[in-house]
């Protein structure tokens, strides 16, 4: 998928933040209290992403994963970041927090961040924020006026959903996918920026206590949307939930 850094320059990865920041390095505990797991948060309005640990829950998300059809991965022929809508766009009906008066971005960084700071004089433009990073583990101190460190990541990327059959749906479900805070989390950029357009066969979080969730994650956003996965993909996802 594609990313789309401060000055909306396209880069490798997920659509990017206009922001910076420094990583605060592993924190296994600084997760605890403020994420909720993906099997209670089927619309993605929650804060986080967080491990699934209990057989049950590791059961549920392999019955999700197993209802999800395969087919093979199609051409990216005629793909284009603006077939999903300009980035960051308010007006895509029919998602959480759309027309609420912000970008999907900074809905984005309210949702997922602690000690939100906004710019004067807004209640939307968030310049400051700690962010706990669910793909790496790490704690990130985020500034919008330094260097970008963190993105937003598609976790069905927009490519990979073109490529499986979002080429050929209205453009009013395009810019769904686009903008529905299901299939969006605020990551660390590096591990954004190495995801790319990936599935799960090709790219998993690097912390492996999180990969569960992330499989769920993606089959939430895949049966939401009824988009098929690659055989690959599913058996990769499958294997993330084993007991």
């Amino acid at each position: 998928m594609v990313s789309v850094a401060v000055a909306a320059v396209l880069v490798g990865g997920c659509d990017g933040l206009e922001q910076g920041g420094s990583s605060a390095g592993s924190a296994p505990d600084a997760a605890a209290g403020r994420v909720v797991s993906p099997l209670t948060n089927p619309d993605g309005t929650k804060p986080g992403l967080a491990a699934l640990t209990s057989e049950a829950d590791k059961a549920d998300a392999r019955k999700l994963i197993q209802g999800l059809t395969t087919k093979g991965r199609g051409p990216k022929t005629g793909y284009e970041r603006d077939e999903f809508g300009y980035a960051w766009m308010d007006t895509a009906d029919g998602v959480p927090l759309a027309r609420n008066g912000c970008d999907t971005r900074n809905d984005l960084l309210k949702l997922h961040g602690r000690h939100v700071r906004f710019r004067s004089g807004s209640d939307c433009v968030v310049v400051s924020m700690d962010l706990y990073d669910p793909y790496t583990g790490k704690d990130i101190a985020w500034k919008k006026a330094k260097a970008a460190e963190v993105q937003i990541d598609h976790v069905v990327p927009l490519s990979y959903s073109w490529q499986m059959g979002a080429a050929r749906w209205p453009a009013d479900k395009r810019r769904q996918l686009a903008n529905d805070v299901l299939n969006l989390l605020p990551v660390e950029g590096r591990a954004n920026s190495a995801k790319r357009d990936s599935g799960p066969a090709s790219w998993l979080p690097p912390d492996k206590e999180i990969r569960c969730s992330y499989a769920v994650r993606f089959a939430q956003v895949a049966e939401k949307y009824e988009l098929p996965v690659t055989t690959a993909d599913k058996a990769t996802m499958l294997r993330q939930c084993q007991d």
